[in-house]
This record gives structure tokens, sequence and C-alpha cells, in this order.
């Protein structure tokens, strides 16, 4: 029994600190995957609880006819304003020991890479055993998580055929509003489309 999982990545976001919305372009973005995605048999959207991710999972209710659930599970690993007061550069600095380092818990109560893809495969496990064959889902989440996910549950060899240096680049791949396949069949993944930006590509987006 297949079940179709897309992992959506939110919309572009306001660069402030904090639980911060969607830009115009961003709901643009967001708009564009919801088109994308018309059409198909999703019998759910799941989203993150954060603004940005919950914004984009709103546009794509209004193209889509279904109303979002929020799920816990697809927050980020870590997030800029988690620790009062941080600038963006000791954000990053974070985030990328994260990287290097998988067991690495950040401090003000994120989670290590290995802490958040466990997470997001426990909610696609969960939420694949609702569907029926052939079935859809939609998880608006974060790059992050998606890159985290992919790079626990895959072979380097897989990721490396869909892009070269995948661990290298992990940070990079994942721009907002991508769209890539994950094709469950029970405890069986395959990763199909990855972080497909082609209905962005001729979009107009409005400054900020």
């Amino acid at each position: 029994m297949t079940v179709t999982v897309w992992l959506v990545r939110h919309g572009l976001k306001s660069r402030q600190i904090g639980d911060v919305p969607l830009t115009p372009a961003g709901v643009k973005q967001a708009q564009a995957a919801a088109r994308a995605l018309q059409g198909r048999s999703i019998g759910a959207i799941v989203s993150s609880p954060l603004r940005r991710a919950a914004e984009t999972a709103g546009c794509l209710a209004n193209r889509l006819g279904i109303e979002p659930v929020e799920d816990a599970r697809l927050r980020e690993r870590a997030n800029w304003g988690d620790i009062p007061d941080q600038t963006f550069e000791e954000f990053v600095a974070v985030w990328d020991r994260c990287t290097r380092e998988p067991d690495y818990r950040p401090p003000g109560g994120g989670d290590s890479v290995r802490e958040a893809a466990a997470r997001l495969c426990a909610a696609v496990s969960d939420w694949t055993k609702r569907g029926q064959a052939g079935s859809e889902v939609v998880f608006v989440t974060h790059g992050g998580l998606i890159t985290d996910f992919l790079g626990a549950v895959f072979a380097p060899d897989t990721l490396n055929a869909a892009v070269p240096d995948f661990a290298a680049r992990q940070n990079l791949l994942i721009p907002e509003c991508s769209i890539t396949e994950l094709l469950v069949d029970g405890p069986r993944l395959r990763l199909g489309v990855f972080a497909n930006i082609g209905h962005l590509r001729d979009l107009k987006l409005p400054e900020g």
C-alpha cells in the first residue's frame, strides 16, 4: 500500500527573530505550491505549528479545500528566537554545529538532528497508516527538518543520486515552497521528485 507524502517547505518568511509570518512574496509562493498540488488525491494537510508554515498551509487549504491540522513533530529543529536576544550570527553558529554534530542538542529547547529526524519519521509513519493505497498527504514543514529526515532514512548513494554531495550541501538544498515527493509503502521509503521548484520559476514576486 503506497501512500505519497509531499514535503513542502514554507514560503519566504520575514527576516526577524521569533515566530515570524510569511512575506508577501512568501504568500505568492505558497499559492503557487497550492496550484501545483491541486487535482491530486490529497486527504490531509499537516503543518508545523510555526507561523510561517501555518500560513503556507492556509494558502494550500484555500485552494485544496482541506482544513490543515497542526502536528508539533513537523516544527524545525531550532528557531532563531529560541534564546532571547540571540543574534542571527549566533543562531547560525548553533545551527551549523548541529549539522556537524547530529547528537548535539541546541540550547533554548531545540532538538538535535537525530531527534528532529526521528520525530518526522514518526509523523510520516503515523499519518501514512491512516491513508488508503494511492492516497496522498501534504506536510508543510521546514528545510532543515526535511534534510535531517532524508539524511536519516536514505543511504548516501540514494541522496547523492538526487543531489551530488548531499551531506555537504544540505543547508542549501530545500528552497522555500519547494516540493519533495516521498513514497511510503509500510516500512519501505522511496524518494521521488526532490525539491521541485518548477511551479515557482515564472512567478512574479512582490518585494519583501
